[in-house]
């Protein structure tokens, strides 16, 4: 389904953020609003030059004083007249403001009503568009410029790189149909299958750097779970470099989850801090112990904690059995310094175990390898993409479909609609082929002035 037409009715919201600040703003959108911004200010302000004018509500008395921008359409971000009204930024200065706006005929814009007619007016394609929320949203320094670049169309080119290859391959395994009685090999003579092969082996990286990317936007879950008073508080400070739990030496301390973001490499990381898993007599404490087994089941990693001096006691093991297995689970023996061990990383019972200190920090370097490792992350925070979920599975059923066709090389019939599907599921990420349900699902999580 292609892009249809914008709306053509005016749209405001207020672009800044709720609360208080120096300035705020708040935007208009539609077509022809040369009068509407006279209205305002009382003359005609000249395009994309900040006019400092007095804001007027409907009997003429001033609203507020500052500076009003004109963006005639097609040169502007949705591609319609766009009007940008810079106020003080008091809540009640920008609501005032805004009702003026709707006494002129705008209605309040939906959350990400002013991307969505941005793309429409084909003044950013979908992925673009997306880039736009997820700058917006970006948790760490690697997201944001992961996200500008793909604002920038670096996605995008990429993606439309592989739709151009596409086509044109298409053009060549569809004509031997259209002309079966030719004696021309077309398939042959054009080195399809080895264009194919190199297509797929750029598809294959560009998944990677997607992939990359979406640890960028989401981050990895780590539980903290074990035995009370087994450091899980203390390893929670230290890793997020300062007092965020409370440590004592009485069991049972922790009662509810704790949740801290830090970074490593870029990465975000929401580690979880949870109550001692053990029996209780304790009501609150058995809510406690039951809100952290739930987030147990949620987590991406487990850091079972166990004391150092102790090793895997028989209640560490019967909670390792209630604990995902595998990549999943991590076994941490804290306190290597008061058992006289050095911090160190080993593999026992189909688990990567490691010994470290959370009170000293020996040993953390290690825990951060290994997250990082369990995240998958490769170190490219330059070369990666910000990718959504949709677009992972767009480019992994493209994957598919082009290994598909490679296959089927000698089934030219086949061959032609593979590169059809794969064509079409890479084009869904740009929004060539979009439907308006998902359209709206997608800019609906948007901000609303966004």
């Amino acid at each position: 389904m292609g892009k249809s037409r914008a709306l053509d009715d005016t749209i405001a919201a207020v672009a800044t953020a709720p609360g208080r600040g120096g300035i705020g703003v708040v935007r208009v959108s539609g077509s022809s609003l040369r009068e509407f911004a006279r209205a305002l200010i009382g003359r005609e302000p000249k395009p994309r030059i900040a006019t400092l004018a007095e804001f007027k509500d409907g009997a003429g008395a001033a609203i507020d004083q500052g500076l009003l921008l004109h963006f005639p359409a097609p040169h502007s971000f949705t591609g319609e007249d766009v009007l940008e009204l810079q106020g003080h930024g008091g809540p009640v200065v920008m609501q005032l403001l805004l009702s003026r706006c709707l006494e002129l005929g705008a209605r309040v814009a939906a959350p990400g009503e002013f991307s969505r007619r941005a793309f429409l007016n084909d003044k950013l394609d979908l992925a673009q568009a997306e880039a736009v929320a997820d700058l917006i949203e970006a948790s760490t320094a690697a997201a944001a410029r992961s996200a500008l670049r793909s604002l920038s169309g670096e996605f995008s080119a990429a993606v439309r790189g592989l739709v151009d290859n596409l086509i044109e391959l298409r053009m060549l395994v569809e004509a031997t149909l259209d002309f079966p009685d030719e004696e021309i090999d077309v398939i042959r003579d054009t080195d399809a299958a080895q264009r194919l092969v190199a297509l797929q082996n750029f598809l294959v990286t560009l998944c990677q750097r997607a992939r990359q990317g979406s640890l960028l936007r989401t981050g990895l879950h780590v539980v903290l779970a074990g035995m009370p008073n087994a450091g899980k508080s203390s390893l929670l400070n230290r890793l997020a470099g300062e007092e965020r739990a409370i440590v004592t030496e009485i069991a049972g301390t922790t009662r509810d989850a704790l949740r801290e973001t830090i970074q490593i490499e870029g990465i975000p990381l929401h580690i979880i801090d949870t109550a001692g898993l053990r029996e209780s007599d304790d009501p609150v404490e058995r809510i406690g112990i039951e809100r952290s087994w739930r987030e147990i089941e949620k987590a991406d990693a487990v850091l079972q904690m166990v004391d150092a001096r102790a090793g895997v006691t028989p209640a560490d093991r019967a909670i390792a059995t209630r604990l995902p297995g595998g990549e999943r689970r991590l076994v941490v023996h804290n306190k290597c310094d008061l058992a006289g061990t050095a911090p160190r990383r080993w593999e026992e019972g189909g688990c990567v175990h490691l010994s470290l200190s959370a009170r000293t920090g020996a040993g953390v370097g290690l825990l951060h390898d290994e997250l990082l490792r369990l995240a998958g992350w490769q170190g490219h925070g330059e070369d990666v993409i910000l990718a959504r979920e949709r677009h992972l599975e767009a480019l992994e059923i493209a994957e598919q479909h082009l290994g598909d066709a490679i296959e089927r090389l000698g089934q030219i019939e086949l061959c032609a609609e593979e590169l059809r599907l794969a064509q079409e599921s890479l084009a869904t990420i740009t929004g060539e082929f979009t439907p308006d349900d998902l359209l709206g699902a997608i800019f609906s999580r948007f901000c609303i002035g966004k």
